[in-house]
């Protein structure tokens, strides 16, 4: 634990950090209104933080920065506090979801893009859990003689399509025929309670249509809004590489904010996100729930000098936001 001032100190560091990017000197901290103490006490607290791995000096000659370990226990101390964001983005926020009355897919790309804009860094939205969903309605739909889209619609409101090549040729009417027998083999059920094996073997439209929707079953959809935001934080090119190929990566992505919650955590600062190209890089998250089930994740990926009293806000607003949004659905 620090004392009064060795915290008051770190927080003045990191404050000013984040607001910079350069390293900080003990003139500039001693003139924080909340340390109010001279600065050579300033230049021995930061010598003292320093030697307790809250603080290091990238060079001789320079000021200090925070280390992982420093903004650890910033954004701790900041968790004690209640979410706040400032009015124009409070405003920016409910103007958003008084229009969002697009379709599931589209509100969530839309929010992903309204992380990036309240936070400046990437926002990420994985959409709600298909799995424990409940098919409400379903369709098979023929687009040629060998060719049917079977439409799933699930509880949540997410919408699943999946196209099932047939080796032989299929009429409207089979289509629909099929279509009526997959429906009551279907609806009411989660994706975990279909078994290809309660298909009857003689049926085999209906049973690629249940393998397609058990496919669908198996990944979350992931939104990344302002991808380029967070590469812009770094100069080395190939670092920039390898951050923007994780945010492609849906299942990268989804493993990674689901192994932050499974460890109770709502920020991943550097190593703590378990990936080497994201070591210099934070992330925010907080899970949604739709009438009252958990749903899915928000989050906000940015450098480990990010705002997190705002970083935090936004995420904590927007997945309760949401959260309401989908359920009135």
């Amino acid at each position: 634990m620090l004392d009064d001032r060795k915290a008051a100190i770190l927080s003045a560091v990191v404050h000013e950090y984040i607001g910079t990017a350069q390293p900080v000197g003990s003139g500039r901290i001693a003139s924080a209104a909340q340390v109010k103490v001279s600065p050579a006490t300033v230049r021995n607290e930061m010598s003292a933080l320093e030697d307790q791995g809250y603080l290091t000096q990238p060079h001789t000659s320079a000021g200090r920065i925070p280390t992982d370990k420093g903004y650890r226990f910033f954004v701790d101390h900041l968790r004690s506090t209640d979410p706040v964001l400032q009015k124009a983005d409070s405003s920016l926020v409910s103007d958003f979801f008084a229009s969002a009355n697009s379709e599931l897919e589209t509100m969530l790309h839309r929010t992903s893009g309204l992380l990036s804009s309240l936070t400046d860094w990437t926002g990420v939205v994985v959409g709600p859990s298909i799995e424990v969903a409940t098919i409400r309605s379903v369709q098979l739909v023929d687009l040629s003689s060998h060719v049917v889209m079977v439409v799933a619609v699930l509880s949540n409101g997410v919408i699943e399509k999946r196209t099932i090549e047939t080796a032989d040729e299929v009429t409207p009417s089979v289509v629909e025929d099929a279509s009526r027998r997959l429906a009551q083999v279907v609806i009411g059920r989660t994706f975990a309670e279909l078994s290809v094996g309660d298909m009857p073997d003689d049926d085999p439209l209906v049973t690629a249509a249940v393998e397609a929707i058990r496919e669908a079953g198996r990944s979350a959809e992931v939104f990344v809004g302002g991808a380029s935001r967070v590469a812009s934080a770094f100069e080395a090119v190939e670092q920039v590489r390898e951050v923007l190929a994780i945010l492609e990566q849906q299942v990268v992505v989804v493993s990674l904010i689901s192994d932050v919650i499974d460890r109770g955590m709502r920020v991943a600062i550097g190593e703590e996100t378990g990936m080497a190209p994201l070591a210099d890089c934070s992330l925010v998250v907080a899970p949604y729930s739709v009438a009252g089930e958990p749903a899915g994740t928000i989050g906000v990926i940015g450098p480990t000098r990010m705002d997190y009293s705002q970083a935090l806000s936004a995420v904590a607003v927007v997945s309760l936001r949401l959260g309401q949004a989908l359920s009135e659905e």
